[in-house]
Order: structure tokens, then sequence, then C-alpha cells
């Protein structure tokens, strides 16, 4: 029997985001299936407003984490600025503490962006360091519009991912085209490098979750053609150009058509995008749900849309939702050059591409999008389309690379004889 392994995860986002939820946690309980017996997980989220945690929310959170091993450390966020560095110096202050007292032996980041703090942590403890959805954020927040190139966010941002990038002993990415941006950009290669991308709770999105005929009933979707979309609009997502599409999309199939958003904006944000491209807010549905319920939303649908800005590093990036969609048995639109998911909806004819921002091409992906579904029955379909999140977005991918990692006894040996402080 081994000694007990104890890991620190450090996160950028909030405990209730979904990012924690179905990003972070599912993965924290298939790692510790794999430590040693008493081993614990310890998991740094920073708190915002939005995602407030009641405080008679608190004792149940930790009781259902403490079953898995999983121990909650949260700090407030302040957004940029001295405010926000003055509460990163405290966290790195008590993570270190932390770290020491409680004999954390790996120290496992979540994107870049947290992978900040691990890495210094590492650097000050000697503890091994494991970056895990890996991909660029410096780079595309500049290709946003969010950030500019000669900024100080930047210049800190991608000299902390390219150091990082360097000392870290494993890295778990979202796409295998990340090893090659790496050494580009970083001038960095990797012994262990694996490939994960966004994975799926497959019983959780499933042919149960299609069609559910309350919800159907509620929203009068019964003989409609529905498109779902799960997210956020602007930012990292196209705006406008997703509201032209919905137009052509009304354009071709007319009053059959119904638009369901599940979405933080509110109805009336939605109206005038639509009332801007003059569409009806009547064709659409807003509604912003827990994701504890987000499948029998989404299985509502006959298709889905993908609107993720094609910027140059987006091909490095693994979205959430696109699995979900697959897993439920839905085609979708996808803009081009987006993680590997673009070149699977080609290649499996599970959807269609989006390659320009003009009608012609809105229309070419509608009408594939209409050829999928008179061709196919709803199940005949569902199984094609599910069986590429089966092969491509099951927790089997994750279990294997996370055994490897913290299963092996060679794994445990190697923690074991470092020297700590």
């Amino acid at each position: 029997m081994y000694a007990v392994m104890n890991i620190l995860v450090t996160t950028f986002w909030s405990f209730k985001d979904a990012l924690v939820q179905t990003y972070t946690l599912p993965y924290l309980k298939i790692m510790h299936k794999h430590l040693p017996k008493g081993s614990k997980i310890y998991l740094l989220t920073i708190e915002q407003p939005r995602f407030a945690i009641k405080p008679e929310e608190v004792a149940q959170i930790e009781q259902e984490l403490a079953a898995f091993g999983i121990v909650s450390v949260r700090f407030p966020y302040f957004n940029y600025g001295l405010l926000s560095l003055l509460n990163w110096a405290r966290i790195v202050l008590y993570l270190l503490f932390l770290v020491l007292v409680q004999n954390i032996q790996v120290i496992h980041s979540f994107c870049t962006t947290s992978g900040m703090a691990g890495y210094l942590l590492s650097l000050l403890t000697g503890r091994k360091y494991l970056i895990d959805s890996y991909e660029p954020h410096a780079e595309a927040s500049v290709e946003n519009g969010d950030w500019q190139r000669n900024s100080f966010r930047f210049k800190l941002l991608f000299a902390m991912e390219k150091y990082s990038s360097k000392h870290a002993t494993y890295i778990i990415s979202a796409t295998e085209g990340m090893r090659y941006y790496a050494k580009e950009k970083y001038g960095v290669t990797f012994d262990k490098f694996y490939v994960k991308p966004a994975c799926v709770n497959l019983q959780n999105f499933s042919w149960e979750n299609r069609k559910n005929p309350d919800l159907l009933k509620k929203f009068g979707f019964e003989d409609k053609i529905v498109c779902v979309y799960a997210g956020k609009l602007g930012g990292i997502y196209l705006d406008k150009e997703v509201f032209e599409l919905f137009k052509v999309a009304h354009n071709f199939w007319g009053d059959k058509l119904r638009i369901l958003l599940l979405t933080a904006h509110t109805p009336q944000e939605i109206a005038l995008k639509a009332k801007a491209v003059g569409l009806s807010a009547d064709i659409f549905q807003v509604c912003f749900v827990n994701h504890k319920e987000i499948a029998n939303y989404m299985g509502l649908a006959d298709f889905g849309i993908t609107p993720v800005k094609p910027i140059p590093t987006k091909r490095y990036c693994t979205p959430i939702k696109d699995g979900e969609y697959w897993a439920l048995g839905l085609p979708i639109v996808i803009t081009h050059n987006i993680s590997d998911d673009s070149e699977i909806v080609e290649k499996h004819q599970i959807g269609a591409v989006l390659q320009e921002f003009n009608e012609t091409d809105y229309l070419r992906c509608v009408q594939t999008i209409d050829q999928l579904l008179v061709a196919n029955t709803t199940e005949n379909l569902y199984k094609k389309v599910r069986a590429v999140a089966e092969q491509y977005r099951s927790y089997e991918i994750a279990e294997k690379i996370y055994k490897e990692i913290y299963g092996g006894s060679a794994t445990v040996t190697t923690f074991k004889n470092q020297h700590f402080f």
C-alpha cells in the first residue's frame, strides 16, 4: 500500500460555474479513484458575485465533496487591477502554507490562467506541476480584441505560459495541435503530453433526454424544427452573425423554426438583437437553467450551433457544448477551424461547417441540416451522432490519462521520492 498523495488543483473559475461543475469536478472524481486511500484533493476556486454560494449551501457542498476526498478552498474574485494583484498575492501565500502543512505533492492547474499561481507554488516548494486543459489564453485575448499585444496583461500571461510550459512535468491538452503551438510560440517540447478534449457524461446526456413531452408542450415546440444554442453571445463567440444565420434559417423553414437559447442574456436583449436583423422575438425561447437540467432542455432541439469566433488560437480549444450536443444525437453548425471539432463534423457528416459569414454560406449550412433531418429518422440520426460522442468525448479518455498519471505504482513512487522543504 502506498502513502497518501495529496493534490492541489487550481482553477480561475467559481465553484458554481459550469466550468467547475462539468469541466473540473468530474475529472477530480476520476482522479480520486486512482489515488491511494486517504488522499485528498484541495480545489481552489475564485468566487464571482454572480455565482455566490449561499451560507446554507456550504455544509452540503462540503459533504458532497468529502465523499470524493475533495476539500474546497474558495477566495473572492477581483477584476484586473491592484486589488486583483493583492488578492492573488494573498492566495499564493495561503496556498504556499497549505502545500507545506498538508504535504501536498502535486500541483494540478486547470488552464494557464490559474497555472500562473500553480507555477509559482511549484517553484517555491519543489512540488511536481501539471497543466490540464492546456491551451493559449494570452494570444486568444488579443485575437478577441480584449487585450492589446503591448499591454502588461498580455506580456505577463504570455511569459507565464512559456515558463510554466517549460516547468510542467505533465501536459494535458485539448488538442494534439497544441503540441506544435507550444513548440513554435514557447520553444517547448514535451516528454509527457496527453490529449483530452472536453469529455461528457454520456449517461446524463442521452436518448432519455430527447424531446421531453412536458417541455415540448410548455414551449409550443411540437412539430417544430428547434435550434438550440447554450452559451453567451459576444466575446469569444459570434453575435450579430448568429442572428443573421437565424434570419436565413427562418426564411428557409418559415414558422416551423423555433430557437431555444440557454443563456444568461435576457429576453429583452435577445429581442433587440433579433429586431436588428428583422426577426420577430416570438420564435425565440430564452432560458437560463441549472446545468443539472440542461440536458432535457438541450434535448428539445433538432440541431445545435457552436458559434465560436474562428480566430487562430481557437484551433486549440475544446468546446464543451459540442460533446453535449453529440451525446444527445444533435447535428451541429460550427464555425471553421474550431478545435478538432470542425474536422470531426465534416469527416462524419454530422452537421455543417460555416466557412464565411454571408447569406450564401448560411443557407448552405441550413440546407445541410435540413437534408440530415429529412433523410434520417430522429432515432437513426441520434445513433449516428451519438457514436461520434462515444468515440471523441467519452470519460474513458480522461480515465486512461488520469490512471496513467496518478494510478501507476511508478508514478506514485516518483511523487513520493521528491525532496520537499
